[in-house]
C-alpha cells in the first residue's frame, strides 16, 4: 500500500482502543482488506466520527505509517444503508456476511470482495428482494470466489445435464447425479445458474422464484459452508 491514498471501503469490524481510538478491518476495491486505526474517533467532537460507520460506503484517506496499521485521516460516509437495521433477519444476515468476507479475506487476497459486500448491502437494504434470494445470491458467489462453486453444465460422470431429468446432489463431488428419484429438476438447475451469474434484483424477478428458493437455498449452503 502507498504512503497515503484515498479509497471507498466498507467496515467489517471495529474494536475499541485506547481512550478514544478505535481499531477496524476495512474491505476496498484496490487494496482488499486492511488494518487501519481512527485515532481519538470515540471522543466527542471527533470529526472522523461522521464518516465511519458499519453497514456503509465510506470514502477514507489513509496514511501508512511505520506500523502495521494504516492510519485514517479524513472520512466522508457516501451511502449508510439504514434500511437493513430495521429488519432483525436482515441485520443479523449482514453482521454473518460481514465476518464472513474478514475470515475470507485472509485466505485470499481478492478485490472482488468489496464488490460482493457492496451489492450484499444494496440487496438487504431493498425491501423488495426477499432475504432468501440475496443469502442464496451470495453464498454462491462466495464460493465461487473461493473456488468451490458448484458444477452447473456437467453431472459427476461429466455429461451434460439435461431437460426432463431429475437429480440428487453429490456433496463430495460438488455435482448433480442422474437419479429418478432426485428432488432437483432442471428448473432448480437454471435458477441456479442464474443465481450464480445475476445479482440479486434480477433473480428476484424471475417467474415462481418462490418454487425454487427453498430447495436451492440449500445447496447454496453446502457450496458455501
Amino acid at each position: 500500500m502507498m504512503s497515503s491514498l484515498v479509497t471507498k471501503a466498507i467496515i467489517l469490524s471495529r474494536v475499541n482502543y485506547g481512550e478514544a481510538d478505535r481499531i477496524m478491518q476495512i474491505i476496498t476495491p484496490e487494496y482488499g482488506k486492511i488494518g487501519v486505526i481512527a485515532k481519538a474517533v470515540r471522543r466527542e467532537k471527533s470529526k472522523l466520527a461522521g464518516g465511519i460507520e458499519l453497514l456503509a460506503v465510506c470514502t477514507l484517506t489513509l496514511h501508512q505509517g511505520k506500523g502495521e496499521l494504516a492510519i485514517v485521516t479524513s472520512a466522508r460516509l457516501e451511502k449508510f444503508y439504514n434500511s437493513i437495521l430495521a429488519d432483525y433477519d436482515r441485520l443479523q444476515f449482514a453482521y454473518f456476511v460481514l465476518k464472513d468476507v474478514a475470515r475470507a479475506a485472509e485466505l485470499l487476497t481478492e478485490p472482488a470482495f468489496y464488490v460482493l459486500t457492496h451489492t450484499l448491502l444494496e440487496s438487504l437494504d431493498n425491501g423488495r428482494i426477499p432475504l432468501g434470494v440475496t443469502e442464496l445470491w451470495y453464498r454462491m458467489q462466495m464460493a465461487i470466489l473461493l473456488g468451490v462453486g458448484i458444477n452447473l453444465a456437467t453431472d459427476h460422470n461429466g455429461m451434460k445435464l439435461v431437460e426432463d431429468a431429475t437429480y440428487r446432489f453429490d456433496v463430495e463431488d460438488m455435482a448433480f447425479v442422474y437419479d429418478e428419484r432426485g428432488e432437483f429438476t432442471s428448473d432448480h438447475i437454471k435458477f441456479l445458474r442464474v443465481a450464480s451469474a445475476q445479482n440479486p434484483q434480477v433473480i428476484a424477478h424471475i417467474t415462481g422464484v418462490d418454487d425454487f428458493l427453498k430447495v436451492c437455498q440449500q445447496i447454496g449452503r453446502i457450496a458455501h459452508e
